[in-house]
């Protein structure tokens, strides 16, 4: 049960030993049918001395960067992560610089006890997960200022705070657990870019991977924000990936562009959303397009139904 597992597993400076120097159990009999708890780290020193064990026969190391809450989107991540690398690291972080004061940073979900269990079952071998004084401590007045991507009249319109917030702190993960690669999911496209774009220009020595965007049956791309929804609002949500996918059909059989995004918004606000943007943008640039020659392309929407904001994207 979760709430016997023992307080070591909570401590922030004492790290056990990697697994690879871990005494197993002689018989099968007395083999725990559970994988490893992973190692959880919740201090610098602590998070250096784990590291240090992972790269002893200098491993490759993922790191894929959450807030928690996690789903079955976030489980692909790690997947992912445990297929390009030898070890993996999961941070756990609710980074209070990219939310506005009007956004939900209290109410975020914080669900501990079942992303442990989940990362436990994924075979993670070590969780980042500190607190906001460890990130961002006293006089702490450094920021990382970026273009490019994160100014592409996309997320940055609505929420002019955000990258600049996300940007900070992956740049923090990226130098604290100084990864190989890094994992993220492609249902954040912008950011995607973002933090790719910042990797690159920073040489930071990190390759960043972007992973498909994971669906409910319906369609809904999943979301830790998808809580939020009431059982109606649930219902109406798969209209969003339905209307790119029929959007994205439309253009590529040679449909007008702006009349195709028009009509769009059109179908999206009549059941009962309100439409932040609805854009078909460079893939790579996120630049805007005139039409389906202008390069790879992709669609991007972001619409709120009830108090919650849903965003999402495909290629076309």
């Amino acid at each position: 049960m979760l709430g016997d597992w023992p307080r070591r597993l909570v401590e922030s400076d004492r790290v056990p030993l990697p697994r690879d120097n871990a005494v197993r159990a002689p018989s099968s009999e007395n083999r725990d049918p559970m994988p490893p708890r992973p190692m959880i780290a919740r201090t610098i020193p602590a998070l250096r001395r784990a590291l240090d064990g992972l790269r002893a026969r200098k491993a490759s190391i993922a790191l894929v960067p959450t807030m928690g809450a996690l789903h079955d989107g976030h489980v692909s991540l790690v997947r992912l992560a445990k297929r390009r690398a030898r070890k993996v690291v999961v941070s756990i972080f609710v980074n209070p610089t990219q939310f506005a004061p009007t956004e939900d940073f209290g109410s975020y979900p914080r669900t501990w006890k079942t992303d442990l269990a989940r990362l436990t079952a994924e075979d993670v071998d070590l969780i980042w997960n500190p607190d906001v004084k460890t990130m961002y401590p006293d006089g702490f007045a450094s920021r990382i200022l970026i273009e490019g991507p994160a100014t592409a009249d996309l997320e940055d319109r609505f929420r002019p705070h955000f990258f600049g917030g996300v940007a900070t702190v992956v740049g923090k993960l990226f130098t604290q657990c100084r990864p190989d690669i890094a994992i993220f999911g492609e249902k954040d496209f912008q950011q995607l870019r973002v933090v790719a774009r910042m990797a690159n220009d920073l040489d930071l020595g990190v390759k960043v991977i972007g992973s498909k965007t994971v669906r409910e049956r319906d369609g809904l791309a999943m979301s830790s924000r998808n809580v939020y929804l009431s059982p109606e609002e649930r219902r109406l949500a798969p209209i969003l990936f339905k209307t790119m996918k029929e959007t994205a059909h439309e253009l590529r059989a040679g449909g007008d562009l702006q009349a195709a995004q028009a009509s769009a918004v059109e179908t999206i606000t009549a059941a009962g959303f309100t439409v932040d943007y609805f854009e078909t943008r460079h893939a790579e640039t996120l630049a805007p397009v005139t039409s389906i020659k202008d390069g790879p392309l992709r669609i991007l929407v972001a619409a709120k139904i009830g108090t919650t904001r849903l965003i999402d994207n495909i290629a076309v």
